[in-house]
C-alpha cells in the first residue's frame, strides 16, 4: 500500500489541479471524440450505468423507509462515495500503465460527460422533418427531447420545441461539465453528472419524489446557477457578431423573460436564444391531455415557433458557445 501512496497522490494532484495544458489536452480529446463519434447508445455506457446504479440505490432506500429529504441526501452521498472513487481508480490504473494512458482515460471520462453531437443530431432530425413537411416524423423526433404531449403540435411548434430543448441542454449537457472539468478536473465533471442524473431521475415534484428528489433538484439548481447566467452573456455576445442574429435583443429578452420559466436557470438560455433568433418560444403546452402552460418567451412582434433554418442557427450558436467556453477555460487555467 505504501508503494501506491505516491502514485495515488500524484494522480490526485494531476486530475484535480487547474492546469491549462491538461485542461486543453483532455477537453480537446473529449470534444473531438464527441464530434467524431457522439454519445454512443449501448447498454454499458457510463451514464446509463450511473442511472441503473442510482435506480438500485433508490429502490433500497425506499425499501428501508428512507424516502424523505434525508433519503435524497443519502442517495447523493452514496453515489458520490461509490462512483467518484471508481473513476479515480480507473485514472490511477491508467497512470500506472503510462502517462499517455492517463491522458486517454481522462479524455474518455470527459467524453462520457458531454452530449453536444447528440443534441445536434436530435435537432437535425427535427429540422429535416420540418423541412420536408413530415409532421408525424417531426412529432416523433421532438418527443425524444421534450416531455410534453406532441400530438397537438404543428411543424412550427415542433421546431420551437427543438430550439427550447437545445438551448436548455446546452447548459447541462455541455457547458456545465466543461466548467466543472476546468475547476475540478475529470472528477468534477463526473460529480456534475451525478447531480444532473439525480435531477433528471428523481428531481420531480410528484408524490413519490416531492421530498426524496429535493436534494437532487436543489443541487442541480446550484450547480447550474453560474453557468446558466454565463450562457446568457455568451449567447448574446455571439449573436452580436454573427450575421442574421440579434445580440442586443438576445440580452434584452433574456434579461426580461428568463424569470417566466419555472426554476432559477433554464429560462436564461431559452429566453436569450429566443431573442437571438428573433422568435417566440414555449407557447401552450399540454401533458396527459391537460394544458399545463401558456406563456411565451420573446418579443411579441416576433413570429411564433421555429423553422429548419432557425434550428440550424441554434446549432451554430451551440457549437460556438462550446468552443468559446473551451477557449475561455484555457485562458483562465493559464
Amino acid at each position: 500500500m505504501s508503494a501506491l501512496t505516491p502514485l495515488l497522490a500524484s494522480v490526485w494532484s494531476e486530475v484535480t489541479g487547474c492546469c491549462a495544458s491538461r485542461f486543453v489536452l483532455w477537453t480537446a480529446l473529449a470534444l473531438g471524440l464527441d464530434a467524431l463519434i457522439g454519445d454512443p447508445v449501448f447498454r454499458y455506457h457510463p451514464i446509463r450505468l450511473l442511472g441503473r446504479w442510482l435506480a438500485f440505490l433508490e429502490a433500497q432506500l425506499f425499501r428501508m423507509g428512507w424516502n424523505g429529504y434525508g433519503g435524497g441526501v443519502l442517495l447523493f452521498l452514496l453515489l458520490a462515495a461509490t462512483v467518484l472513487p471508481l473513476v479515480f481508480g480507473l485514472l490511477a490504473a491508467a497512470a500506472a500503465l503510462h502517462p499517455l494512458a492517463l491522458h486517454a482515460m481522462a479524455g474518455a471520462v470527459l467524453w462520457a460527460c458531454l452530449a453536444l453531437r447528440d443534441l445536434l443530431a436530435h435537432g437535425e432530425r427535427i429540422a429535416r422533418a420540418v423541412q420536408r413537411g413530415d409532421l408525424p416524423a417531426a412529432r416523433t423526433a421532438v418527443s425524444m427531447l421534450v416531455g410534453r404531449d406532441t400530438g397537438c403540435m404543428d411543424l412550427r411548434a415542433c421546431g420551437r420545441g427543438a430550439v427550447e430543448s437545445l438551448s436548455e441542454n446546452l447548459v447541462d449537457g455541455v457547458l456545465a461539465p466543461l466548467v466543472f472539468a476546468l475547476v475540478l478536473g475529470p472528477l468534477g465533471a463526473v460529480l456534475y453528472k451525478i447531480i444532473s442524473t439525480m435531477d433528471s431521475m428523481v428531481g420531480y415534484k410528484t408524490e413519490r419524489y416531492r421530498h426524496f428528489g429535493w436534494c437532487g433538484a436543489r443541487l442541480d439548481d446550484a450547480a447550474n446557477y453560474l453557468v446558466a447566467r454565463w450562457s446568457f452573456l455568451l449567447l448574446g455576445a455571439l449573436a452580436l457578431v454573427l450575421p442574421g442574429l440579434g445580440g442586443r435583443k438576445a440580452w434584452r429578452v433574456g434579461w426580461a423573460d428568463h424569470a417566466h420559466v419555472p426554476g432559477p436557470n433554464s429560462g436564461w438560455p431559452e429566453a436569450t436564444m429566443a431573442g437571438a433568433l428573433g422568435l417566440r418560444l414555449i407557447g401552450p403546452l399540454y401533458k396527459d391531455g391537460v394544458q399545463v402552460c401558456d406563456l411565451w418567451l420573446g418579443d411579441p412582434a416576433d413570429p411564433a415557433g421555429a423553422g429548419p433554418g432557425d434550428i440550424r442557427r441554434c446549432h451554430l450558436l451551440l457549437i460556438l458557445a462550446t468552443l468559446a467556453t473551451f477557449g475561455l477555460g484555457w485562458l483562465v487555467a493559464r
